[in-house]
C-alpha cells in the first residue's frame, strides 16, 4: 500500500479533486448539489476556509481553498463535508460496496481519498483556476465555461479575471493538464 504524505501548511492555499465512488454521477441531481453546498457552508462555520474557485461536475469536484493563518488541517474539513453529505444524502448512488467499505461503515458515495496540491505561486494559482473553470468543457458537458451553472467562472468574469468568451476555443495547455 502506498504511503500518502500530505503537505500541510498554516494559511495554505490548496487545489483539491474529490471524486464520487466509482465515478457515479450523484451531482446530476440538483438536490445533491444543494446538499453539498449546504455541507460546505456548515463546515465553514466550524472550520473556516475560503473557497477561491470551484466547479461541481456530475461525478467529481475541483476547488481551491485558502485556510486560516493558524490552521493547516484541510483533511478534517473534507472528512466532515464528505461525512455530513453521506449521512444526509438519500438519493441513488453506487451500491457495489466492498467488504472493506462495510467494515469502515462507508456508504459508497465517495472515493476514500482526495487529491490535493499546495499552490506554490500566482502562476500556479492561475493555472489551477483555469483548469477548474475549463473542466466542464473538457468533459463535454458544455461548449463554454460560462454555460456551466455550478462553477465560480461567472464570478471570475464579474470580477474581471476572465472575459465571458474565455474557454470557448480549445487551449492545448488546458486540455493536456490532467489533475483528476
Amino acid at each position: 500500500m502506498a504511503n500518502y504524505h500530505r503537505a500541510y501548511s498554516n494559511g495554505g492555499i490548496y487545489f483539491f479533486t474529490v471524486v464520487t465512488y466509482e465515478r457515479y454521477p450523484i451531482f446530476m441531481q440538483e438536490s445533491a448539489i444543494q446538499l453539498l453546498e449546504s455541507c460546505f457552508e456548515k463546515e465553514k462555520q466550524v472550520y473556516p476556509f475560503v473557497t477561491n474557485a470551484m466547479v461541481i461536475l456530475p461525478d467529481h469536484i475541483h476547488t481551491i481553498w485558502t485556510l486560516p493563518d493558524d490552521d493547516c488541517d484541510f483533511s478534517i474539513r473534507w472528512q466532515q463535508i464528505k461525512g455530513n453529505f453521506s449521512k444526509l444524502y438519500n438519493g441513488n448512488h453506487a451500491t457495489n460496496k466492498t467488504e472493506s467499505m462495510a467494515r469502515r461503515r462507508e456508504k459508497g458515495i465517495w472515493q476514500r481519498r482526495f487529491w490535493e496540491h499546495a499552490i506554490r505561486n500566482q502562476k500556479d494559482y492561475n493555472k489551477h483556476c483555469d483548469y477548474i473553470h475549463y473542466n466542464p468543457v473538457k468533459h463535454g458537458l458544455v461548449e463554454s465555461p460560462s454555460l456551466w451553472k455550478h462553477s465560480s467562472f461567472n464570478i471570475f468574469v464579474k470580477n474581471g479575471f476572465y472575459n465571458c468568451d474565455w474557454g470557448k476555443t480549445v487551449n492545448i495547455s488546458l486540455v493536456e493538464m490532467d489533475l483528476e
